[in-house]
């Protein structure tokens, strides 16, 4: 069903499909931001229907993807039941002892926590379409170096520009906010050298090996991208949301489905009904997203009837549940509700590194 590839080739297997939701999502999703730019520069609302197709169908949708991955797979349960066992655990009794300590310290450790793999998740794609690639440890670094530079730059414009920006991460006050001119300044010079180093490296390159690693200089590109325009260039929660959201939410769970549809043809593996249903056929696909969303949508419903009350009319049926306004009992739910994002964060940082050889 992949199409055929040479040993060297970067790609997982799939060109049209790793190119349409791996690499395509940041370009597709500042395409847009910039088609409408007084919707998006500057905006603090965000329409019903797309908040519900960024955040439960993409952002909360993708992060029950690592199911398929860990807890939906009979192998990997069965050999890493421990740490999956462990995970969900301490991130519980962990948040909830930071929510009863403070609330405002609960969401400043996750939101801190999610930047960390998101930045990371970048840092794998760069390694994944370079895995073949035989250079040396100054190309290896550089590359490391610039992929890196791509995302803290821009959080760290974020954190030295004051407190004028009309976005937070997840809730007003999680970030560490200062003014440093300082640091801005260093930090510009940092970012524009790192680029030209980058470039002047890939030209090297191409005139030595007379090839051009498409699939690799698409992620770099992407990810300065997205997240320049995301943060520095647009000041508005639907242009953050939009390019934060699309261009990690989707290539993660394109490349989960991608990995897992690859295992399952190539490996004698215990076979479950849902693995059959999810990865047998490219049908399997609209099984995949639609548990997913399903997934998404209860917790959501969840969140928005216990604790936000924010979108009764999406999530009607969890308008009867009480709200919840107790700091202790906030301090139970709160990081429960929140266990299938921190826990998808510390797995991430396990999952690809269970095998030395990995089916990619």
């Amino acid at each position: 069903m992949a199409h055929k590839l040479s040993p060297s080739s970067p790609w997982i297997g799939n060109r049209v499909v790793e190119a349409l939701f791996v690499l395509a999502p940041p370009f597709v999703a500042l395409l847009i931001v910039m088609l409408f730019p007084v919707e998006f520069k500057n905006s603090d609302r965000m329409p019903v229907a797309y908040w519900v197709l960024l955040i439960v169908m993409i952002d909360v949708a993708h992060v029950y993807s690592t199911l398929y991955r860990t807890y939906f797979n009979p192998n990997e349960l069965k050999k890493q039941h421990h740490l999956l066992i462990a995970v969900p655990v301490f991130c519980y009794f962990g948040g909830a002892l930071l929510y009863t300590w403070s609330g405002g310290l609960f969401w400043r450790a996750l939101a801190y926590l999610a930047v960390f793999h998101f930045i990371r998740q970048q840092y794998g794609f760069m390694r994944i379409y370079s895995r073949k690639e035989a250079h040396g440890n100054i190309v290896r670094m550089i590359d490391a170096v610039t992929i890196y530079t791509g995302t803290i730059y821009p959080l760290l414009y974020w954190h030295f520009t004051g407190t004028h920006h009309n976005f937070n991460w997840f809730v007003q006050g999680d970030f560490i906010l200062a003014k440093s001119k300082a640091a801005l300044m260093t930090g510009k010079y940092i970012y524009i050298l790192v680029i030209i180093t980058y470039l002047v490296k890939e030209t090297w390159l191409v005139i030595k090996s007379h090839r051009f690693n498409l699939p690799r200089n698409l992620i770099v590109a992407g990810t300065y991208l997205s997240w320049y325009f995301g943060i520095i260039y647009y000041n508005g929660d639907m242009a953050f949301t939009t390019l934060n959201v699309v261009s990690h939410g989707l290539p993660y769970m394109a490349l989960i489905w991608l990995n897992e549809q690859k295992r399952y043809v190539t490996t004698k593996e215990q076979k479950t009904t849902l693995l059959r249903l999810t990865f047998s056929t490219y049908g399997g696909v609209f099984c995949f997203a639609a548990l997913l969303i399903c997934f998404a949508y209860i917790e959501e419903g969840l969140w928005d009837g216990l604790v936000w009350r924010e979108h009764g009319t999406v999530f009607r049926m969890f308008t009867g549940l009480p709200t919840i306004n107790t700091n202790f009992l906030l301090a139970l739910v709160v990081p429960l509700l929140a266990l299938p994002q921190s826990t998808h964060y510390v797995l991430d940082g396990f999952i690809w590194k269970l095998k030395r050889k990995s089916i990619l």
